[in-house]
């Protein structure tokens, strides 16, 4: 055998021609050459990573619609330039429903230029000068700094939110339900909010907020609890701790916030239901424990918004029971349910107020974020993100789609009843479209034989307070006098005398069982929600089938089993029956009586009451 490290072999690097010439200097220097290349391509992919970390100094072109202004700089501009951004500063609050969000610093295309300390200065100056001048405050919500390599002062954009001062109770409101298992701190969160005092671990804080002396003995809401949450034009909380009533916060405030305080126990689920689809809440706040996760109900909870299609933000409560690790486990386990195919949600995690602002403005301009807050109730923490969240959050309907149900004729949605001493019936519910006065003439129905019966409104409430004019898309309270209160019934509508409302005993929708244990067929028989209207129906038949089963698709022919109620065509559609649900949307209405036109049958059956 030749031991090659002692033969004349040549070895790399350690040729016959010494170290430094030869194949070996040869390989050293395509080894160098390499890892200069090697360090030249980490260098890139550093600078790449890096880009990709900054965000581009770019926002979406600015629209010609909504309420969103940018604007490079506003420094000593002419009287008539200054008239013309006032003009147009009325524009954009009408746009947002009495707010407005303006960009300092930022081109029309969205370019973030950013402005010098005394150019900033300047335009925030006189943009307080315009807020004055149409009736309205302004609240910096934040400002950025904008690093240009090529300058070296240092420029900032700022985001600036304007609102109208409230006058003639014209305040923004929004309805937010609140869901979630039981147990999860729902009711505690919102007496914390609307009361202003923190709870003291044992429930003290939610006790306001119970109608029954057994939710207040088991500590569990069984009914629907409505509680209401103010912001001022200066963005500061309205609530409880300084105003004695719901009146004093209407009056003070320009942003309302009306909680719906939903059930979550089980047994409740169909008043849960029926909170979702009739009291038509913008934006649904799902409360999650931080100690149990996702339990209970949870799910199906979610899956109920997602289902009526409204906008979902989460808020994990209860973070000072347990570890941060616990509360980041309870946050990864709802970003694994939220990044599952039937959800496609994106989380977003809120940790500081820049966040809060990024997220309620996202929030509303894309269905799939999904904000997630971690908080809680007893410690405080956290607790001012939730608010700056909620001071933000714009109305998803633009004025020109509110103009738009205002032309329409009344009507409105009865989901409460009562009588009340010295005032005589009161009806609760919500405009769902025109605009109902003092004094009003409307008729009411559908009875069990189908008819509709006259009536005049006497007081509106909005929020426990006085009312002139209620206008589309407002909950109210009605007192009609001394209308005879056993006529009326959850799921009836009053609506102007010369509408043909569209009353039905059957049916047709296009629905998609979302689970059933076993199959779906004719005969069977389900709670159909629709709106306001909550009633068993029983499936008629199925368009080209014979029977579903989870997650096909079919059109079904309804039929109520007890008396006609009032439908819109394309109105969502939920129904359930012990394990089996569905969703869809009405598609066909088959008058109640075959033999009769069916506008007859309204006109003659109008009765003097």
């Amino acid at each position: 055998m030749v031991d090659l490290s002692q033969s004349g072999a040549v070895s790399p690097g350690h040729g016959r021609h010494g170290p430094g010439s030869g194949p070996g200097n040869t390989g050293r220097k395509a080894s160098k050459k390499s890892r200069t290349r090697r360090s030249k391509r980490g260098r890139r992919r550093r600078s790449k990573k890096n880009q990709r970390n900054n965000p581009p100094p770019f926002l979406p072109p600015e629209a010609e619609e909504g309420n969103i202004e940018y604007k490079l700089k506003l420094v000593n501009p002419t009287q008539y330039r200054f008239e013309h951004l006032a003009t147009q500063l009325k524009w954009r609050l009408q746009e947002g429903r009495g707010e407005a969000v303006y960009q300092i610093g930022v081109e029309d295309n969205g370019l973030l230029v950013g402005l010098t300390e005394v150019d900033m200065k300047a335009s925030l100056k006189t943009l307080k000068r315009m807020a004055e001048k149409v009736g309205a405050d302004i609240t910096l919500l934040r400002e950025r700094e904008v690093d240009y390599d090529f300058d070296r002062n240092t420029r900032k954009i700022a985001e600036v939110l304007i609102r109208k001062v409230p006058d003639d109770q014209q305040f923004l409101d929004l309805r937010v339900a609140v869901l979630g298992n039981v147990d999860s701190g729902k009711s505690t969160l919102l007496g914390v909010l609307t009361q202003g005092e923190l709870d003291n671990g044992r429930g003290r804080a939610r006790l306001n907020l119970f109608r029954h002396l057994h939710e207040i003995q088991t500590g569990r809401t069984s009914s629907i609890s409505f509680e209401i949450l103010g912001f001022n034009s200066k963005g500061e909380v309205v609530n409880y701790s300084e105003s004695r009533t719901a009146e004093e916060i209407c009056e003070s405030s320009s942003k309302m916030i009306t909680f719906i305080d939903l059930a979550g126990h089980h047994k409740y689920l169909k008043t849960t239901i029926f909170g979702l689809t009739s009291y038509c809440p913008d934006f649904a706040m799902l409360v999650v424990s931080a100690n149990t996760g996702i339990a209970g109900t949870t799910r199906e909870h979610l899956g109920l918004a997602m289902a009526l299609k409204v906008p979902i933000f989460i808020v994990v409560s209860k973070v000072d029971l347990c570890s941060r690790g616990t509360v980041e486990r309870t946050v990864r386990q709802l970003e694994r349910v939220l990044k599952q195919p039937g959800c496609n949600k994106v989380p977003m995690v809120v940790s500081n107020p820049d966040d809060a602002v990024t997220a309620a403005q996202q929030f509303t301009q894309s269905t799939c974020i999904t904000p997630i807050f971690t908080l809680s109730a007893v410690s405080g923490e956290s607790l001012n993100l939730l608010k700056v969240f909620l001071n933000i959050l714009p109305p998803l309907s633009n004025s020109k789609e509110q103009e738009e149900l205002m032309q329409q004729l009344t009507e409105f949605q009865v989901d409460e009843i009562y009588s009340v001493p010295d005032v005589g019936t009161v009806v609760g519910g919500t405009l769902y479209s025109g605009v109902c006065r003092e004094g009003e003439r409307l008729v009411v129905g559908p009875t069990d034989e189908g008819r509709f019966l006259r009536l005049k409104v006497g007081s509106i409430q909005r929020n426990r307070s006085a009312c002139r004019v209620l206008r589309a898309g407002q909950a109210a309270t009605l007192a009609l006098g001394n209308f005879d209160r056993s006529l009326l019934r959850k799921g009836m509508v009053m609506v102007s005398p010369k509408m043909n409302p569209t009353i039905c005993c059957q049916f047709e929708a296009a629905i998609v069982l979302l689970f059933h244990a076993k199959t779906f067929r004719r005969g069977s028989q389900v709670t159909v929600h629709v709106g306001n209207v909550r009633q068993t129906a029983t499936v008629e038949c199925l368009h080209g089938k014979d029977e579903l089963r989870t997650g096909e698709r079919a059109v079904v022919r309804f039929r109520f089993i007890k008396h006609p109620e009032y439908l819109r065509l394309g109105a969502k559609l939920l129904f359930r029956e012990g394990v089996t649900k569905g969703i869809g949307h009405v598609t066909g209405l088959l008058p109640p009586f075959q033999n009769h036109d069916q506008n007859q049958n309204v006109d003659q059956n109008l009765q003097e009451h």
